[in-house]
């Protein structure tokens, strides 16, 4: 990947661990200079520590890289701020974005807290907001372009245990593909890469998987750079070495009437109504055997 990105100045938060880490390190062997930002939470949002930017920062340095570390909230508005500012001060330039930062509080769904919905929600998806507008305002007014990419997740449909981050997750594609169209104005693109893999907010979820992190960073790097300038507003799945694209949420069966339906009515329709339900691919793949909790933990070797 050498080169891809040279001269490139690219945020990526939540950079101290996980596919966050493997993204900025990827980034910065391939020409980048980094902004490694990451709160050092634990993975329920808790203990902030700000060695935890430092080390990845000691790591591109280590292999010739150029770095800066920054240990900010991207769920405040002066913590996106600060981040953002860090790469104007240190560089003067935006190109590109990686949103990896993310907590996770699972609980069943009646002993959810408001505190539990709220924080998971504000890390993830108000910590997108917050990180693609100061970015693209940004680059609307460098005149430069850009690339975002927000991060999902391979698992996006209903799960009693895990409502707030699969809620979040969902609406992070909605809103990157929001973003999509507000930035095609000024040259910026926005995509999603739902990632499958072992990292610690999986592990806490006592989801084993056998793909490690550093599987998702050539797509992070392929989007950030100009290879993808066509690409925009699209959300890909990476799980090991396979990548997929994802298809529109659409219609996928009909009935009508010339007559206001009675409920009488929709009952007897809702078979003919469902079967394109039933035949239409579902986003959101089934969980690999590997993954499923209560899985024997799996070797990343």
């Amino acid at each position: 990947m050498a080169g891809e990105l040279f001269d490139k100045n690219i945020i990526v938060t939540g950079a101290g661990r996980g596919i966050g880490r493997a993204i900025a390190l990827a980034c910065a062997t391939a020409g980048a200079r980094v902004v490694v930002a990451d709160f050092g939470v634990a993975f329920d949002g808790s203990a902030p520590d700000p060695s935890i930017a430092v080390g990845v920062v000691d790591e591109i340095a280590a292999q010739g890289g150029e770095a800066i570390g920054l240990s900010a909230n991207v769920a405040s508005k002066a913590g996106a701020a600060a981040i953002v500012g860090a790469c104007q001060s240190a560089w003067g330039r935006i190109d590109g974005l990686a949103c990896c930062a993310g907590i996770v509080r699972h609980r069943p769904f009646l002993e959810l807290t408001e505190a539990d919905f709220d924080a998971v929600i504000a890390v993830h998806l108000k910590g997108h907001f917050l990180m693609y507008h100061g970015v693209l305002s940004a680059m609307a007014a460098q005149g430069t372009g850009g690339s975002l990419i927000g991060i999902g997740s391979g698992y996006v449909l209903g799960d009693p245990a895990r409502a707030p981050y699969r809620t979040a997750k969902a609406g992070i594609i909605a809103l990157t593909q929001s973003v999509a169209l507000a930035g095609s104005e000024y040259g910026v693109r926005a995509n999603v890469i739902s990632p499958i893999a072992e990292t610690r907010l999986t592990q806490a979820s006592q989801l084993p998987i056998a793909a490690p992190p550093e599987d998702i960073a050539p797509m992070a790097v392929y989007l950030l750079s100009d290879r993808a300038e066509a690409i925009t507003g699209e959300v890909f799945s990476v799980f090991g070495k396979r990548i997929a694209v994802w298809g529109e949420a659409r219609e996928t069966g009909e009935v009508s009437q010339t007559t206001r339906w009675s409920p009488g009515e929709i009952d007897a329709a809702m078979p003919r109504l469902m079967v394109g339900r039933q035949a239409s691919h579902n986003p959101s793949p089934p969980l690999p055997d590997s993954a499923k909790p209560g899985a024997e933990p799996v070797s990343l070797g």
